[in-house]
């Protein structure tokens, strides 16, 4: 991974910010696994002159999250179940709190980008950790996993509780 010094700004015009939530427990086969997009978004990358990472910040718009898929659900996700998840996270998991990520370092490690830092979701800051793989095209990807309770929000519960 080559990088130019610099501020890089990247948000929805050129890129895709999702979030995919995952179902278990007993009645697991009713719900959906849901992706979510998020279309309000600008991420920062701040570039040293010898190629260093100095920062990496994003911020997100908790108004602009859009339910677009609903997967394995015993039912398709209708419009009003996407309003109704919408009207939920709104409500009941981010209260309309910004997301945001700060980092504390970042450093490439075998051409990955490692950043780790602190990540706020609703009310909770909690550190993060996670690592970006650049392809050939220039395209950048990456995955965080988190734990919905270690950021305050209580899983959803449909059917029977």
């Amino acid at each position: 991974m080559t990088l130019i010094a610099g501020s890089h700004v990247v948000g929805p015009d050129g890129s895709t910010l999702e979030i995919n939530t995952y179902r278990e427990g007993v009645a697991a086969k009713v719900g959906h696994d849901l992706v979510i997009e998020v279309t309000r978004w600008e991420a920062t990358v701040e570039v040293d002159a010898d190629g260093g990472v100095r920062a990496v910040a994003l911020t997100a718009d908790p108004d602009s999250l859009q339910v677009r898929t609903g997967l394995h659900g015993l039912k398709p996700l209708t419009d009003k179940d996407r309003g109704e998840i919408k009207k939920n996270i709104d409500s009941k998991v981010l209260g309309g709190a910004p997301i945001s990520f700060r980092s504390t370092s970042a450093g490439l490690t075998s051409g990955r980008l490692r950043v780790e830092g602190d990540l706020t979701i609703g009310t909770t800051t909690r550190p993060a950790t996670f690592e970006l793989d650049a392809g050939e095209d220039g395209a950048v990807s990456g995955t965080l996993e988190l734990v919905q309770t270690a950021f305050q929000i209580k899983p959803y519960r449909g059917l029977m509780g």
